[in-house]
């Protein structure tokens, strides 16, 4: 049986097994509270914490009654609430448990990430979103979804069962996924680089992000505000206050005469887009050394664009350190020999270093020069590694501090 075949017979079953035997229930246990909040939920392969972190402050400094789920965490209002989830989606009991307490504290919108395998396996049954925007749709995931069309076809399942669907014409996903909503079925919003907005909001953006990638993820979330009947002037100034996502274009502080970056990038069109960024804001502040990366490929999943990360860091980054980044249960010397299996020039430009902290002390104590920006890349917020089938405690954050202290 192909592999194909499988993937689509997997689908009822989870809709089945997660939606049917445990959504419905547990939507039925707490009285369809996604029925009675005014859900926004973005997704994407890069962009989309950051997106929804981003509407989350606007709303919230609207003075709007908001939650949020995100990869980084979950917020009622001000509040940071320990909800137990492991993964972006969570399962349906869960998921409407944290509804009905968004509703005992009079919430009106949820500002919702989601993935595609949280899509795929029915783990948002039943939701019906007021606004689904969409920040890019890159490869990722093909370990599980096997190829872009299954992959963006997954995401899509929960965007169909929005009334309102904001697209990024920029992206290579927006013609596929504009025939899959015909304007007699769906508003459709669109955003671009070309497209304007207000100059206040322009001058914010531009002013809060110098990566035009983050740039890209304020218009989308601009575009929803937009649509909600936001002021302009409340969404500019949110923009401007917004802090940030830990792990996200983070720069830490030290007193080498360094930059040192902490970035999730950990696909293609991240990876590029996080270098291009890096390289403007060094050109921008007058930055005069090399631009250092820091990363590696994650075992077991989508082994068909490692080469595609190791080509990218050759072509835009001086020098490279190539390094663990949950190996899981693959061999680490191996992930990194297929990151470099397809360049024909640069090798001079990489060491591997397959221990995580030695690849960051390495970076920062070895091959760094007064004046050198340092990215460290793949990892982000996230607060453990696996290696083989253990969870290990660690932070890049922490590893940058302790290469710093040391």
């Amino acid at each position: 049986m192909s592999s194909e075949l499988i993937y689509q017979l997997k689908r009822p079953y989870h809709f089945l097994k997660t939606g049917l035997l445990k959504g419905l229930p547990a939507r039925i246990k707490y009285r369809f509270p996604d029925k009675k909040l005014k859900i926004l939920a973005i997704t994407g392969t890069d962009g989309k914490t950051t997106s929804s972190t981003l509407l989350y402050h606007i709303l919230k400094e609207s003075g709007k009654k908001v939650a949020l789920i995100s990869t980084v965490g979950a917020y009622i209002g001000e509040e940071k609430i320990e909800t137990g989830f492991h993964v972006t989606s969570p399962s349906p009991d869960q998921l409407f448990a944290f509804m009905k307490k968004m509703l005992d504290r009079q919430i009106e919108y949820l500002v919702l990430e989601f993935t595609s395998q949280g899509a795929y396996q029915s783990r948002l049954f039943g939701l019906s979103p007021l606004i689904a925007g969409v920040t890019n749709i890159d490869q990722d995931h093909f370990d599980y979804h096997l190829n872009y069309q299954n992959y963006l076809e997954a995401k899509a399942i929960v965007l169909k069962k929005a009334k309102t669907v904001v697209l990024n014409e920029d992206d290579q996903s927006y013609y596929r996924l504009k025939k899959l909503f015909p304007s007699s079925e769906y508003r459709v919003l669109e955003y671009s680089q070309e497209q304007k907005l207000a100059s206040k909001i322009e001058k914010a953006m531009k002013e809060r992000f110098p990566e035009v990638f983050n740039q890209n993820n304020a218009r989308l979330v601009s575009t929803i505000a937009l649509e909600l009947g936001l002021e302009e002037e409340k969404i500019s100034q949110s923009i401007i206050t917004f802090q940030g996502v830990p792990g996200r274009m983070q720069f830490i502080d030290n007193k080498k005469d360094l930059k040192i970056v902490v970035d999730f990038a950990h696909t293609p069109q991240g990876l590029r887009s996080a270098l291009t960024a890096l390289r403007l804001i060094m050109k921008k502040d007058k930055i005069p050394g090399n631009l250092i990366a820091v990363y590696g490929c994650a075992g077991l999943r989508d082994a068909i664009k490692r080469p595609m990360m190791g080509e990218i860091g050759v072509e835009l980054a001086d020098l490279l350190v190539f390094t663990a980044e949950d190996p899981r249960t693959e061999d680490i010397w191996s992930i990194i020999r297929q990151m470099k299996e397809s360049l024909t020039t640069g090798h001079n430009k990489i060491s591997s270093v397959p221990d995580r902290q030695e690849a960051i002390n390495f970076a920062i104590q070895k091959l760094a020069k007064k004046g050198d920006l340092i990215a460290i890349f793949g990892k982000g917020p996230e607060k453990s590694m696996c290696y083989g089938t253990t969870e290990i405690e660690w932070s890049d954050e922490a590893a940058v501090k302790l290469a710093i202290k040391s």
